[in-house]
């Protein structure tokens, strides 16, 4: 494609060079660039990518997008632009052929369930018939294929660039879950989103955004850059009214509105809720009528992933008949309250749960079926938010009966000092400390440190009888841990499996 072609829609401020070259790629990683490609310099938090203009330049780029074009040798298209991010959402639009112009675009956000509400979502359509593609936080995934994913929302050229495959590929839907981060820095400003979806918000990504009021802020973008109602075809917000949030975003958007809850004044809201080790049920009223819904999906919790899925479909003229089976198709969640089979008939669950909100929900929902202790094993990851440590501490010191603080990503954070920080919620909640040579045959109220979690995960394990159950949470479907800038294989479902089978 011609680079005059690429830069159509693109607002720049100067353009020196031939606008006719041809240009063969985009890139806006200069490891990423081949001979004949453009280069977008783009800031980031850590890096700034006009350090590494040179090194495209090496590579073979013929073209280069940033916000400083002085030092850029002659004979190179130099484009410079106000804002790169914003430049680079347009030049993948341009490239890859406006791919989601034929797919119908469905975002979801939130703090949390926004991969249980994006997998139920992709079962509901694919009941009515449909070939949903997902961008999501455990991988990217479309006609059979899957691909490991690095982030939950990819940045604008990868969104556009798995878009045209999805497209091409015969997919009907994209489903995206949009973090906060990615609405921050803009990745999916040209993403036509027919329906938006909120989950709820709760405490998490304070290292980034530093207070929970730009949280919020970044996660209202998905709401208050819908274009304003049009009738039927127009875009629709679907909002959790029963968040303390949601009627705030409902007062910001302008989009029409579907909201879903337990309050009668939810337009879709559930009622009869009863859940047990076999899963949920519950009545759910809708606009287009009454269903009575079944999910083999553990927790209450799971009854807001249900109705944000099915509002969402609602929205997009679903009929009910395709939500209840689109419900009852989809058994498990991979790392969402996910039970790790064993031939010891022990109860070991593992859990997404990094927030504090999500370890209560998920510690809430699981106490009612244990008729012995809860054993949980649980820690946080460095170089992240540090103020939720103690409330996570707090909740796993007041919500288990017995508890293992250890590592989880502890990055280039000492795991030690994680594990302490952690510890002094623990402390609050009133547990006290306890060597494992001197474990005993605890009951409860007590707590243990391991900074390797695989002996903590064991450990747990050991110690549990037929009537307790173990949660390890905060890796979920992960299967790897982050030490340093190294990252190693580690799966807490393939630990907490051989830990059952070979327990002393």
């Amino acid at each position: 494609m011609k680079l005059g072609q690429i830069l159509e829609g693109v607002d720049h401020e100067e353009l020196l060079g031939d606008k006719e070259k041809e240009i063969s790629g985009v890139a806006y990683d200069s490891r990423m660039v081949n001979p004949g490609y453009l280069f977008v310099a783009l800031r980031g938090q850590r890096e700034d990518g006009h350090r590494y203009i040179r090194s495209a330049l090496e590579r073979g780029a013929t073209a280069v997008v940033a916000e400083e074009i002085q030092a850029i040798p002659e004979g190179v298209a130099r484009v410079r632009v106000a804002d790169s991010r914003r430049a680079l959402s347009k030049i993948a639009v341009q490239f890859y052929g406006n791919p989601c112009k034929g797919l119908t675009v469905i975002g979801i956000t939130g703090t949390n369930g926004k991969t249980t509400a994006s997998f139920l979502l992709e079962s509901i359509l694919r009941a009515s018939g449909k070939s949903p593609g997902v961008l999501g936080t455990i991988d990217y995934r479309f006609a059979g294929k899957a691909h490991p994913a690095p982030v939950t929302t990819p940045e604008s050229l990868d969104t556009m660039r798995l878009a045209r495959e999805m497209a091409d590929a015969g997919a009907t839907h994209l489903i995206m879950e949009v973090s906060s981060h990615a609405l921050d820095q803009g990745r999916t400003l040209d993403c036509p989103f027919k329906v938006a979806v909120f989950t709820n918000l709760s405490r998490d990504h304070l290292d980034y955004h530093q207070s929970m009021d730009a949280y919020f802020q970044a996660k209202s973008r998905l709401f208050t850059t819908l274009p304003e109602a049009g009738g039927a075809d127009g875009p629709t917000a679907v909002i959790n009214l029963d968040d303390p949030m949601g009627q705030a975003l409902l007062a910001m958007t302008k989009a029409q509105a579907l909201t879903y809850g337990f309050k009668k004044s939810c337009q879709l809201r559930a009622s009869s809720l009863q859940t047990d080790r076999a899963g949920l049920r519950f009545r759910l009223q809708t606009p287009s009528g009454v269903r009575n819904i079944r999910s083999a999906l553990l927790g209450d919790f799971n009854a807001y992933n249900i109705m944000a899925a099915a509002a969402a479909a609602t929205a997009l003229g679903v009929s009910l008949d395709a939500v209840v089976e689109g419900v009852e198709a989809l058994h498990r969640v991979p790392g969402r309250l996910e039970p790790v089979k064993n031939s010891a008939g022990l109860a070991v669950v593992v859990d997404y749960a990094h927030t504090p909100d999500a370890l209560l929900k998920a510690l809430e929902a699981l106490r009612t079926h244990v008729a012995g202790r809860i054993i949980t094993v649980f820690g946080c990851g460095g170089d992240r938010d540090r103020g939720k440590r103690f409330d996570m501490g707090l909740i796993a010191g007041r919500e288990s009966d017995l508890v293992f603080i250890t590592s989880d990503n502890p990055r280039n954070e000492d795991p030690s000092f994680i594990v302490e920080e952690a510890e002094r919620g623990v402390i609050e909640a009133g547990l006290e400390k306890m060597k494992w040579a001197s474990h005993g045959r605890l009951k409860k109220g007590f707590y243990f440190t391991e900074v390797d979690r695989r002996e903590a995960i064991r450990k747990a394990v050991r110690l549990a009888r037929k009537e307790d159950l173990v949660l390890i949470a905060g890796k979920g479907h992960e299967d790897y841990q982050i030490i340093g800038n190294e990252k190693k294989h580690f799966s807490d479902q393939e630990e907490a499996a051989w830990a059952a089978e070979n327990r002393a």
